[in-house]
């Protein structure tokens, strides 16, 4: 590691610590050329999960796609900021624990819901309606009926 100072790389580590939420180390330098310390952080690189549409396209999952949705599907419910936070953190944990590079987006899809259905049934018939692209009241009622038979 590079001092920010004089660019020397011999330097040691006086302290270390695990950050709050438990995914980087701080680490507290010491420059042994000019005797600056300086802060570094170590975290585990993440390999970015592609999301493999319908059309066959590829594309970067992202977290502010997916907080949209879920954001809309629970607007004016009584969800709050930190559950749905909670929420895209499990969803990202899932996905990685898939052990895929590349997830088809109906894998997604269908994780979303199951997470949604146990977080707010309203929010889920939501997601679900756009997800599922209902036509019509029949296909809202399909859903309620599978949703109530499953109570």
């Amino acid at each position: 590691m590079k001092c920010p100072f004089c660019k020397e790389t011999d330097n040691k580590v006086i302290d270390s610590r695990l950050s709050k939420d438990g995914n980087e180390i701080r680490r507290r330098r010491e420059c042994l050329m000019c005797s600056r310390r300086f802060t570094t952080y170590e975290h585990i690189e993440k390999i970015p999960i592609m999301i493999i549409k319908k059309d066959g396209r590829r594309e970067v999952f992202s977290r502010d796609k997916v907080r949209t949705g879920v954001q809309k599907a629970c607007e004016k419910r009584n969800i709050s900021v930190n559950q749905i936070e909670a929420f895209l953190d499990q969803l990202e944990r899932d996905l990685g624990e898939v052990g895929e590079k590349e997830i088809p987006s109906s894998y997604l899809g269908e994780k979303i819901m199951a997470n949604l259905h146990a977080l707010d049934d309203v929010a889920y018939v939501r997601f679900a309606s756009v997800y599922r692209e209902f036509k019509d009241v029949n296909d809202f009622f399909a859903e309620l009926k599978s949703l109530l038979s499953h109570r």
